[in-house]
């Protein structure tokens, strides 16, 4: 095992040291060459993802870094403890790189992924390899409470198999959402997804007993036409920054800015969202070449990171509506000690709401209200973890107290968090009342997912017969 971690190391760590934004743009480039693209094209989508990744990353900095030392004073304001550090994901994902065995579980998901695809089992490759470090967090769980790379290595084939199936079967919903021709290969299989199917209930539930709320939603386009700019991105962004900034007892100044920031953020989430989707055109032709020629017309998919949906409006107004709320119920939740800061803007969950409502902003609302506390419980439950491996790795955040516990309030998986716990505990203690609890466990979860499936199978069916008509 040994051997093949340093043989994953020694594959991988030149690439993944660069970066993301480096990493996608190698990757994506030598994809479109082996597809017979030729190389300038080629070259020409790398670099506009490399630059759609890297121009998404800075307007979500600038949004976090805004508006959470806001949020901060809003909290301090009301006197209320919360102790648990919520840094965000960079931290995290630099105290999860660096470990060896994050490295290792990379070289096991890219053959898993070429094997599912050898066998016709996917139709989607895998390219967003960065953030398999969400998968990584996992089986790093497992080794915490039980030093078990067996059970870890097989908890982390497992996800990963299923973010695959996930990827194929949401790309329809990906096609109809952002009016991409299905030529187009992109997809994902980032980890926020697989609350997909948990998400879905609660959305069967508003189908059943509550469909009336559908009345009262709106979209920004539709909003657009009716009231012109006061209902369009910059607008919606404007009356976010104006509320947290009124939240937290801010100058005028200060509140003004909030609300210019926020309407710009709302717009280049928008504009840099259609760049994922153009920078993967040239592999798109290559790709469909290559099928038509060697593969009898089947169908690739190619899974990047998730924020080629951020073309889409709802999922930001949702995230900022959703702030104030995550606010209030971090401080009314039971045994909750996390100040969301980091997570404050939730792209662990929005994305997942947008796919599954299809763009129904008060469902997305709704629904996020009731999966936060679902991400509070598995951020302090992940905090121990967290800290100890900052600390033993040397990459404890130097602005963070040495006696504070740290954590992300919404780190994508929190469900896939709990079957960590489960296992590593398991691992570390073989009894009956463990392996019982993490088989039921276990069956829920995955018995949770087929339901989901066939419920997305029904979706993708209506959308051919939708074609049909439109074309009859």
């Amino acid at each position: 095992m040994d051997s093949i971690i340093r043989f994953a190391n020694l594959i991988f760590e030149p690439v993944i040291d660069l970066g993301a934004a480096p990493m996608m743009f190698i990757l994506l480039t030598l994809l479109a060459v082996l597809m017979r693209v030729p190389a300038g094209k080629a070259a020409e989508g790398g670099l506009k993802l490399a630059i759609a990744l890297t121009g998404m990353g800075i307007v979500i900095d600038i949004l976090t870094s805004h508006f959470s030392p806001v949020l901060e004073s809003f909290v301090k304001s009301t006197g209320i403890e919360l102790s648990i550090t919520d840094v965000g994901w960079a931290p995290l994902a630099t105290i999860t790189w660096g470990s060896a065995y994050t490295l290792y579980f990379l070289f096991v998901l890219v053959v898993v992924n070429l094997v599912l695809l050898a066998l016709n089992k996917t139709n989607t490759l895998d390219v967003d390899l960065f953030n398999v470090w969400h998968l990584s967090v996992v089986g790093l769980i497992v080794m915490h409470y039980s030093d078990n790379l067996l059970l870890a290595t097989l908890l982390v084939i497992l996800l990963g198999v299923m973010k695959l199936i996930n990827a194929d079967i949401m790309k329809p919903t990906f096609n109809e959402l952002l009016d991409m021709p299905r030529t187009n290969p992109t997809t994902t299989t980032h980890l926020n997804f697989m609350l997909n199917p948990l998400i879905m209930v609660i959305d069967k539930i508003f189908d059943k007993w509550f469909p009336f709320i559908d009345r009262f939603d709106f979209d920004a386009a539709t909003l657009n036409k009716k009231i012109g700019f006061w209902g369009n991105k910059f607008a919606i962004g404007i009356y976010l920054g104006f509320f947290v900034g009124l939240l937290g007892q801010q100058p005028v100044k200060t509140i003004f800015t909030l609300a210019f920031i926020g309407g710009v953020a709302l717009e280049l989430f928008s504009v840099i969202g259609q760049w994922f989707i153009s920078a993967v055109e040239p592999l798109s032709q290559g790709i469909t070449n290559f099928m038509s020629k060697r593969l009898k017309g089947r169908t690739f998919h190619i899974g990047i990171d998730w924020p080629f949906l951020a073309a889409r409006p709802e999922m930001w107004a949702a995230a900022n509506v959703l702030a104030p709320i995550m606010l209030l119920i971090a401080l009314i939740f039971p045994g909750n000690k996390i100040l969301p800061l980091g997570g404050i803007i939730a792209i662990g969950l929005t994305p997942a709401l947008l796919v599954v409502t299809r763009g129904k902003i008060i469902r997305m609302i709704l629904i996020g209200s009731v999966m936060i506390p679902v991400f509070f419980l598995s951020g302090t439950a992940i905090a121990p973890f967290f800290t100890q491996t900052a600390k033993a790795v040397g990459a404890f955040p130097e602005n963070v107290a040495a006696n504070v516990m740290i954590t992300h309030s919404t780190l994508e998986g929190p469900v896939e968090k709990f079957l960590a716990i489960l296992v590593g505990k398991l691992g570390g203690n073989w009894n009956m009342q463990n392996l019982l609890l993490t088989a039921l466990a276990f069956a829920a979860y995955i018995l949770l997912f087929v339901w989901y499936l066939k419920q997305m199978k029904k979706r993708n069916r209506q959308y051919e017969v939708e074609k049909e008509t439109i074309a009859g």
